[in-house]
C-alpha cells in the first residue's frame, strides 16, 4: 500500500513526526556547535609563535619588539579564527545565542586595543616630538573598528587589515631595507605609561566582579552629605553621581562580566609574557622581573578550568563558590603587582 493510500490522519501524523525528528536533529547540532564554538581558546607560547613567524617570512632575526608585536597579531588572529570564528557579529544561531564567548571576545579585544595603542604611541616612538610609525598608525584604528559589524565592511575584514599592518611593521623591524626603518624602545618610561592603563583596566574589572555577590550592594563609605547651597543644580548632580553607591551587577549580567574578565586576563597574560621577553633588560635592571612574574601567575590562575556548567553566585562562605569573587581576587592581586611595577619603573 502506497503512502497516498493511507488515511489522511495517518499522513498528518507521519508529517508531524518527520518534522519533529528534523527539528530535534537541528537542535542537537546547534547544541553541539554551541558548546564547541563557545569554548575558550587555550594559551600559546609567545616566543614559539614569534619563531614560527620568522619561519613563515624566511628570516632569522628577531629584534627587540618583534615578540611583542607578533603577540598582538596572534591575539587578534585567535579572536578571529578560533572554533566558530568571530562570534560577536553573528546574526544566526548558534552564534547569536553565545553571549559568553562574545563577552570573552570583548575583554580580549579591549586588551588588544590597549596594547596596540601603547605600541603606536609609546613603545615605537623615541620621544613625544618624534614621528609615529606609519604602519602602526594604520593598525591601531583598524582594531578600534566597531566589534559587531557583519557587513560592509565586516569586523573581521577590518581586524585582518590591522594584523597585516602589524606584520609590515615587524618586517621593517627585522630589515630596515624594506622601507622606512621601524623602531621599538624598551624603556622604563614607556612601560610605565602602558602599566598605567593596565592598572585602570584591572581595577575596573575587579570592581565589577566584586559587585556580583549574591544580594550584594557596594555602598559608599562616606556619609551621605546634605546638598551644598553654594553649588548649582548641575554641579550638585555631578557630586551626587560621584558619591552614589556602586550597585550590584544584575544576576543576568554576572556571567557576561565574568567572561569579559576571562578574555581580558587571557590577552593580558600573553602581553605580559611578551613584555617579560622584550623588556627583559630594563626589568632586570629595575629588579622588577619578580613583579611581572606575580602578574603572570595571577593571570594564569584566573584562567583555571570552570567545573560548573553555569557561573555560580553563591555567598562568600556558602555551599557554592562565587566564581566572580574568585576571579576578582586574582585580578586584584595582579592589579596590586601592577601598582608595584609602576612604582619600580618610576625609580631612577
Amino acid at each position: 500500500m502506497s503512502e497516498s493510500d493511507l488515511p489522511r490522519s495517518d499522513q498528518h501524523k507521519g508529517l508531524k513526526w518527520s518534522i519533529g525528528v528534523i527539528v530535534a536533529i537541528l537542535l542537537i547540532v546547534e547544541i553541539i556547535l554551541g558548546a564547541w564554538w563557545g569554548a575558550e581558546p587555550g594559551s600559546f607560547s609567545v616566543y614559539d609563535e614569534a619563531i614560527a613567524r620568522t619561519q613563515e617570512t624566511n628570516t632569522t632575526t628577531m629584534p627587540v619588539g618583534f615578540v611583542y608585536a607578533n603577540t598582538l597579531a596572534k591575539i587578534a588572529d585567535v579572536i578571529l579564527h578560533k572554533p566558530g570564528g568571530y562570534i560577536t557579529n553573528d546574526v544566526a544561531p548558534p552564534g547569536v545565542f553565545l553571549d559568553n564567548i562574545s563577552s570573552w571576545e570583548y575583554g580580549a579585544l579591549v586588551m588588544l586595543r590597549d596594547g596596540a595603542t601603547a605600541l603606536r604611541n609609546h613603545f615605537a616612538r623615541d620621544q613625544s616630538q618624534s614621528a609615529e610609525d606609519p604602519d602602526l598608525a594604520m593598525a591601531e584604528p583598524y582594531f578600534y573598528y566597531e566589534r559587531n559589524s557583519w557587513a560592509l565592511p565586516s569586523t573581521e575584514a577590518e581586524y585582518e587589515k590591522g594584523i597585516a599592518a602589524l606584520h609590515r611593521y615587524m618586517a621593517r623591524l627585522q630589515d630596515p631595507k624594506r622601507g622606512k626603518p621601524a623602531y621599538f624602545y624598551s624603556r622604563a618610561d614607556n612601560l610605565w605609561q602602558y602599566i598605567e592603563i593596565v592598572i585602570k583596566r584591572l581595577g575596573g574589572l575587579s570592581t565589577r566582579l566584586s559587585a556580583s555577590g549574591s544580594g550584594s550592594e557596594m555602598r559608599n563609605i562616606a556619609f551621605e552629605l546634605p546638598p551644598d547651597p553654594d553649588l548649582t543644580a548641575t554641579e550638585q548632580k555631578i557630586v551626587d553621581l560621584k558619591t552614589a553607591p556602586i550597585r550590584a551587577t544584575p544576576w543576568l549580567e554576572i556571567d557576561n562580566v565574568f567572561y569579559e574578565a576571562r578574555g581580558a586576563s587571557w590577552a593580558l597574560l600573553h602581553i605580559l609574557r611578551a613584555i617579560e621577553h622584550d623588556f627583559r633588560d630594563i626589568l632586570i635592571d629595575k629588579r622588577a622581573m619578580n613583579t611581572v612574574d606575580i602578574m603572570i601567575h595571577a593571570m594564569e590562575n584566573s584562567l583555571g578550568p570552570i567545573l560548573s556548567p553555569m557561573i555560580l553566585d553563591g555567598g562568600g562562605f556558602g555551599l557554592f563558590a562565587n566564581y566572580s569573587l574568585t576571579m576578582a581576587n586574582y585580578i586584584a592581586r595582579a592589579n596590586a603587582a601592577a601598582l608595584d611595577l609602576r612604582d619600580l619603573m618610576n625609580r631612577g
